[in-house]
This record gives structure tokens, C-alpha cells and sequence, in this order.
């Protein structure tokens, strides 16, 4: 692993992914905003989707890259999975605001992220590594697909999001399993 080198392509990567979310986020939000007046909402939907879809690219070649050419920092450790979170959650956020996405499944997505980071927090101060997980991993492509089908109106995007809020969990809990393997009570 890389320690002192901080810049470079998967950590520029999930820096843009940090960029896009927020731009994402106001699409959907401010809708109704007058720098908008005139374009019609679904346009700023698609703009918002299209945002999206970029910034979930990404996800997978910041990894891919990273892996392939021996690039894992540090930085990358903390920027990647703050970059996965800050897209979800302008996802999820904008689309509950909307009226789009259930602000139950949303409350359970938040609610376990949040539970998790602070477990993850937890660990390092005890040493103990809990590394993304495969589950975790597919989670946030479940999540990701979800946001996409309802930021696009697809049919199924209701069911995809509780699909996510499933793997979500599941995967939350095989975090907790996994501290409480190795943490010395």
C-alpha cells in the first residue's frame, strides 16, 4: 500500500464523486428554485440521474484502478467510502424530499450508516480492522441501482429500494458480528 502519496487517479476519482453529490443534490432540491425557472423538472431529474450515473462510474474505476496499479492509500481508504456515502445520501435524501423514495427505507439506510461509521470508529481505536466487506460492497450497488430507477420514474425502483434497505441491514449486522469476533471484551 501507498502510504505517502496522497494524489493520484483513485483518490481524484472519489474527490469528484465528493464534487457531484452535492450538484446532484440541488438539482433535486431546488426544483422550484428561479435559477430554474423555465426548465421543466424531469430535465433537472435527468440531470440529476446523469450526475449520477457519472459519479457511480467512479465508485467502480477508483477501485478497479487502485487494486490494478497498486494505488491504495490511506487517503483512498477514507475518501472512497465517504465519497459512497455523501452520493447515497444525496440520492436518498433528494429523492425522500421529492416525494420519491420512502422516508422509512431512507431513515433505516441513514440509521445504519451512521451506526456503522461510528463501529468503524470504534475499531481502529481498538486496533481492529473491519475493512468493507463483499456484502458491504454489494450493498452500495444495490443502492446505488435503487437510486437510479427512482431517479428515472423506472418501474420496480420502490422495490429495488427496499432490496437495498435488506442488503443494507444484512450487511450492517455482519459488521457488528464481525467487531465483536475480534474485540477483546
Amino acid at each position: 500500500m501507498q502510504k505517502n502519496k496522497i494524489i493520484n487517479i483513485p483518490n481524484i476519482l472519489a474527490s469528484i464523486r465528493l464534487l457531484l453529490a452535492p450538484i446532484m443534490f440541488m438539482l433535486l432540491v431546488n426544483q422550484d428554485s428561479p435559477i430554474f425557472q423555465g426548465i421543466h423538472p424531469s430535465w433537472l431529474n435527468y440531470a440529476a440521474a446523469f450526475i449520477f450515473v457519472v459519479a457511480s462510474a467512479t465508485d467502480f474505476f477508483d477501485g478497479y484502478i487502485a487494486r490494478t496499479f497498486n494505488q491504495i492509500t490511506t487517503m483512498g481508504k477514507i475518501l472512497d467510502p465517504l465519497a459512497d456515502k455523501m452520493l447515497t445520501l444525496a440520492g436518498f435524501l433528494g429523492l425522500m424530499m421529492l416525494g420519491s423514495a420512502s422516508p422509512w427505507a431512507i431513515y433505516l439506510i441513514i440509521t445504519r450508516e451512521l451506526f456503522i461509521t461510528g463501529l468503524r470508529v470504534s475499531a481502529v481505536a481498538e486496533g481492529i480492522d473491519i475493512s468493507a466487506s463483499w456484502m458491504g460492497k454489494v450493498k452500495t450497488v444495490a443502492q446505488m441501482i435503487a437510486i437510479g430507477f427512482l431517479l428515472m420514474h423506472w418501474y420496480g425502483g420502490e422495490l429495488l429500494l427496499w432490496i437495498a434497505v435488506a442488503l443494507t441491514l444484512y450487511s450492517g449486522y455482519e459488521y457488528v458480528r464481525d467487531f465483536f469476533k475480534q474485540v477483546k471484551m
